[in-house]
């Protein structure tokens, strides 16, 4: 996780994340961001979370730092892989020293390095653009402009993954600029907004994938989505207990049906992210980038 120095409205990525606000008053948002950011590295590590903190740099300005889920993902193989991303800020945000900190600590055999496609102006935010089925090596992806079909495929071919494409939009018909808003992935699980995926065939599609590897659905609507429902994380705690992550407003927008579904399965962390969610248009998926390599 980044911790934040310069959180603010990035004017360069406004045009394709309808989920952006612009704050009337900038100057309180760092410092608003920053305590939430706080909260949650302090809720997790309660919870048995082992978190490795990083501070953002002062420069080169980065409003979106607290998102390195979109520049980084990292592998039981191994391999670390680096995205290519649309926002020129935002590839800012790639940095060696951290890729250094992680290999003092972790096995890592291979770093691939995608952002060469920058220079064709395709990308591929990371687990922001895909949302990954590890256990069974799917990745599946809503097409939108941060969300380039070639680049995904290189990533699927690189990382022995299969890829399972589709269109999503939001209520004015615009492409939801990252698949994990709309949907979340857990084991035994997955979340998503089923209405955004427009096409009955690429809809049939994704359900069937869930079905052949025994994923049980929870469907969220479009409202919900939009209250961040969809940007969750599951993870496991140091004494192996499942908890999945989300915002308060996600939370405070699914019903009680949907809440004990979930249970099921994890037990739900939430956190008070509104400053985040509003001016950053991300949630508490996007601040995370889990960590899968092997220990030393």
């Amino acid at each position: 996780m980044i911790r934040p120095v310069n959180f603010g409205y990035n004017e360069q990525t406004a045009s394709s994340n309808a989920f952006q606000s612009k704050p009337e008053i900038q100057t309180t948002v760092q410092d608003e961001a920053l305590k939430e950011f706080d909260q949650l590295v302090e809720k997790l590590q309660k919870e048995g979370i082992n978190v490795s903190v990083f501070s953002d740099t002062i420069t080169p300005p980065t409003p979106d730092s607290i998102f390195p889920n979109n520049w980084i993902s990292t592998h039981h193989d191994g391999t670390i892989f680096l995205y290519p991303m649309q926002a020129e800020n935002r590839r800012q945000e790639r940095r060696a020293d951290l890729l250094e900190r992680l290999q003092l600590d972790f096995e890592v055999s291979k770093i691939v390095d995608l952002s060469f496609f920058e220079k064709e102006e395709k990308f591929l935010e990371g687990t922001g653009s895909m949302v990954l089925d590890r256990q069974h090596h799917i990745a599946y992806a809503c097409i939108s402009p941060r969300t380039d079909p070639e680049v995904l495929r290189q990533f699927c071919q690189l990382a022995n993954y299969q890829c399972v494409t589709f269109n999503a939009t939001d209520s004015q018909g615009k492409p939801i600029y990252h698949t994990n808003v709309m949907m979340c992935m857990g084991e035994n699980f997955c979340t998503i907004c089923l209405d955004s995926i427009t096409d009955f065939d690429e809809r049939t599609t994704v359900m069937e994938s869930f079905l052949s590897t025994g994923k049980e659905v929870v469907q969220i609507t479009r409202e919900q989505m939009n209250c961040f429902a969809g940007n969750m994380l599951q993870l496991k705690n140091t004494q192996g207990e499942d908890l999945l992550i989300m915002s308060s407003s996600a939370y405070q927008s699914l019903s009680r049906p949907q809440k004990q579904q979930l249970e099921k399965f994890c037990r739900i962390v939430s956190s008070d992210l509104h400053t985040i969610e509003k001016i950053g248009g991300g949630s508490a998926r996007c601040m995370i980038a889990e960590i899968h390599l092997p220990k030393k």
